[in-house]
């Protein structure tokens, strides 16, 4: 039992250069307690590790990771106490700082789907390598979860009010786009990706401006289209800077109204079907994310996450994966409250609050000597 386990995660490279492999190509590499723990007691071995120059983050399959285990977080909550999917959920909040703020280059080779914990371990890398088979999302509010793992502190950083429209939608975006918004430093085309990664094994030293001259050898300019999320930043900025959740959906449908674009439209349908709830906790997130520190984001999705977990207010997370994860029904998941104007200020503002539990603590992360750094659009 225990050697299948380890299979879920690989560690492979040379003296210089450590590759961390999520391989888990059945379940889109979702992460799992295992995994994070594995993955956080190698990543802190090879930084102390004076030999250990770089290390590459990958996934065996057709996705980088397509989020965190929500099955295995859901059972955990509902045969125990929700403290022990906290717990486990606070270990992987404290592997996305420890990437963050490592202190030797790390590269993500970001091929496939992204989403959640998937984007929560990658967008955090010093280098976030990206082709045309990429494919972000953070599409938490359809399973009546929020929008987490530090999204708050990178969505909110792109040009505009993107992220809100990233994180309240959950839309997709490919590699180009990504680029282009600032999400993924560097574009590659997935034939030349192996090339890439032959190259890095090469490597000798943790001088950014080495490894960037070996990424530039094979970086490909992003062919980003003319119908891409760019080209709706206009409109993007007009709806999604209004102050409330209902008003950005009315400007939505104003817009709709005016024009009928196919992604206005899959934007409205999207913030409907999702758990109200869960769309003005993340409205609230990221717009509190734009003026903190990634380490106070992280604390916040903590906060939040233990407050889901408790059900202090709303079961809408158990019922959302209930109905689109494991009975996969036709029917809609049954939201409480079922419409935004239901959810009042004092429902949300319960989540950023103090857990009200004798022994609870606040997630505490140890200062580091490396300093977060987000890399801005490169168009």
């Amino acid at each position: 039992m225990l050697s299948f386990f380890i299979l879920q995660v690989l560690f492979e490279g040379n003296s210089y250069v450590k590759k961390v492999i999520l391989n888990r190509p059945q379940k889109l590499n979702c992460l799992n307690h295992h995994m994070v723990s594995e993955m956080t007691k190698k990543l802190k071995a090879y930084e102390i590790d004076p030999g250990v120059k770089v290390v590459v983050l990958k996934g065996n399959g057709k996705a980088f990771c397509a989020g965190g285990d929500v099955v295995e977080l859901y059972i955990c909550t509902v045969a125990g106490h929700w403290s022990y999917a906290a717990s486990s959920y606070k270990k992987n909040l404290f592997l996305d700082y420890v990437v963050a703020t490592y202190g030797k280059p790390v590269v993500a080779l970001i091929h496939g789907i992204v989403m959640g914990s998937g984007a929560g371990l990658s967008m955090h890398a010093a280098f976030k390598i990206v082709t045309e088979n990429t494919a972000f999302a953070m599409p938490e509010t359809s399973i009546g979860h929020f929008v987490d793992v530090g999204a708050s502190y990178f969505l909110s950083r792109l040009p505009g009010f993107l992220g809100e429209y990233l994180g309240l939608t959950g839309t997709k975006i490919r590699g180009p786009d990504m680029v282009a918004c600032g999400l993924a430093t560097h574009f590659v085309l997935s034939k030349d990706l192996h090339l890439l990664e032959s190259a890095l094994d090469e490597v000798t030293s943790s001088d950014t401006s080495k490894i960037s001259k070996v990424i530039r050898i094979y970086e490909h300019k992003p062919d980003v289209k003319q119908d891409g999320v760019y080209s709706r930043l206009e409109i993007i900025n007009k709806c999604f800077s209004r102050k409330t959740a209902e008003e950005i959906l009315s400007s939505l449908e104003s817009e709709a109204g005016n024009r009928a674009e196919k992604w206005v439209l899959e934007a409205i349908k999207s913030m409907k079907a999702a758990s109200p709830i869960s769309l003005k906790i993340s409205l609230k997130s990221i717009r509190e994310g734009r003026t903190q520190s990634l380490d106070q984001c992280l604390a916040r999705d903590y906060n939040i996450c233990c407050h889901i977990m408790r059900r202090t207010v709303s079961i809408d997370y158990f019922e959302g994966t209930r109905a689109m994860i494991l009975d996969k029904e036709n029917t809609p998941p049954k939201w409480e409250p079922a419409r935004l104007e239901l959810v009042s200020d004092e429902m949300v503002g319960r989540y950023f609050s103090r857990v009200d539990e004798d022994d609870w603590e606040s997630l505490q992360l140890p200062p580091r000597s490396n300093s977060v750094n987000m890399r801005r659009p490169k168009l």
